[in-house]
């Protein structure tokens, strides 16, 4: 009976973090899933960028976790830093994978182009005019006039240029 007496503060810190990492993950998600309506982005990709904020808010409170609970600074420091270390060596290996998830939830916020648009990309050696099919995290399905199917690295698409040629749903009317 000591020992839970001894630790009811840690015990309530816990309690309180978890309820906050709650709120923060309900609160992130409809905050998203609003920016998404508004700006009429795909369902599977707010889920996607749903999935890393939720991932990047578990990350934090395993962190605050470990401090709650009273693990050394310098033992954080040095586990922190050999997964680190193991990490970025497989990185370094695989910086396209990390690249091409970072491109596509900038891909998700900040670009004008959606599913349907005609695009052209700009490239001198491979130049491509196609329609968007689909975005994924790292990669994106286009379709050319020829109905080749082509994947198109996220990453290359934030590092060359850009035309959209033709959206879908410009300058038309919808009737019933």
């Amino acid at each position: 009976m000591l020992f839970f007496s001894s630790l009811t503060k840690e015990v309530i810190a816990t309690g309180i973090l978890l309820a906050i990492v709650i709120f923060l993950r309900i609160v992130a998600a409809k905050l998203i899933r609003r920016y998404a309506k508004l700006s009429s982005i795909m369902e599977h990709r707010t889920n996607l960028v749903i999935k890393y904020i939720h991932l990047l808010i578990n990350v934090l409170a395993i962190i605050a976790v470990i401090v709650i609970w009273g693990v050394q600074k310098k033992d954080i420091f040095f586990t922190l830093s050999s997964v680190t270390t193991v990490v970025g060596v497989a990185m370094f290996a695989q910086w396209s994978i990390l690249s091409n998830i970072t491109s596509g939830i900038i891909l998700f916020f900040f670009f004008p182009f959606r599913i349907g648009d005609i695009i052209q990309v700009h490239d001198k050696d491979f130049p491509i005019q196609a329609e968007i099919e689909d975005i994924k995290a790292f990669h994106m399905y286009l379709k050319t006039d020829k109905g080749e199917r082509i994947t198109y690295p996220n990453n290359l698409l934030l590092q060359k240029g850009i035309s959209i040629i033709t959206s879908k749903f410009e300058d038309k009317e919808f009737t019933d």
